[in-house]
């Protein structure tokens, strides 16, 4: 993997980059990936600002290296997470759901690298036009929450990099090293990885959540609330029941209030199989064991090797 514009970016050896996943990706899964030459993220979304403020302290004390934070841009107390994380002096900050534009001055009178991520091109170019520099095309193979259109990583990465200018990370069902070169080859000059990442020992993710990533095949998620929030998770009880309540054509009222409050950290965290919501990827089919961040690392490096030298033309 050579020296590119992310990687530049960055500051960073090898353009892999941790999703910011909530309940998963705390100060020890992030500072294990950029420990190991990758962009670590905080994943804020599931942090009260006092408890970002001590992820990253800790992360600081844990390496020497970059790392980031992922902010997602519709939390209601989304200011106070922007105030700590300048107030710490963050330097590299991911957006999500939501539109970076209200923010980004804010961003750059502080120094900092933003980078949005984006389900389609219409989303690219709002990102672009704001000043971002750089996007996460992120296909609907990915866990957790996903753009209303469904556009596939593979159509999806080669239109960004047609059209836009700043750098693309592709993400969306990438799982291993061939993944990674599949999406070097459509253009992206990074990948952002999340549900391999989830399952790892650095983790925060309870062992029932990794162990059920771990049995999973290929068809063994669904994209459910997709009324209220497309998400993609694996299939349980409250996967089941979502999905029979969308196609029945139950009113939003009623999706809402099986969804609740608090499913994701039920079912990722908690580790609740039935009634919590486990948002994966498509790839959880390629992931059967709980490697170190570093192990995992490792691997990937060796994966893109290995598929790198099979192609034949």
């Amino acid at each position: 993997m050579n020296s590119n514009r992310i990687t530049k970016l960055f500051g960073i050896k090898l353009p892999i980059i941790q999703a910011g996943m909530v309940w998963v990706s705390g100060w020890k899964l992030a500072s294990a990936v950029s420990n190991n030459g990758g962009l670590g993220l905080i994943g804020a979304g599931s942090m009260k600002p006092d408890l970002l403020r001590e992820h990253i302290t800790k992360c600081k004390q844990a390496t020497d290296n970059s790392f980031g934070v992922n902010i997602p841009l519709l939390r209601k107390d989304v200011s106070d997470l922007i105030d700590v994380t300048i107030e710490q002096k963050i330097k590299i900050v991911f957006t999500s759901a939501g539109h970076p534009g209200k923010y980004i001055n804010r961003f750059k009178e502080n120094g900092m690298t933003v980078v949005h991520v984006v389900p389609s091109l219409k989303f690219a170019f709002k990102a672009e036009a704001a000043g971002c520099d750089a996007v996460v095309g992120e296909g609907v193979e990915a866990g957790g929450h996903n753009g209303l259109d469904e556009i596939s990583t593979f159509s999806l990465i080669p239109q960004l990099v047609d059209n836009i200018k700043i750098p693309i990370i592709a993400a969306g069902g990438i799982a291993d090293g061939r993944g990674i070169l599949a999406a070097f080859t459509l253009g992206a000059e990074g990948v952002q990885i999340g549900t391999r990442f989830a399952v790892t020992r650095e983790s925060s993710a309870h062992i029932n959540y990794k162990n059920a990533v771990c049995d999973a095949k290929d068809n063994s998620t669904l994209l459910v609330f997709k009324k209220i929030g497309l998400t993609r998770m694996l299939k349980n009880p409250l996967a089941e029941k979502a999905y029979l309540l969308e196609n029945s054509g139950a009113p939003i009222e009623s999706i809402s209030e099986l969804l609740g409050n608090k499913r994701e950290m039920k079912g990722i965290f908690e580790g609740d199989l039935e009634e919590g919501m486990l948002e994966a990827g498509q790839g959880a089919g390629l992931i059967n064991d709980i490697p170190s961040t570093s192990e995992l690392m490792q691997r990937l490096i060796s994966q893109y090797n290995s598929a790198k030298d099979k192609i034949l033309f």
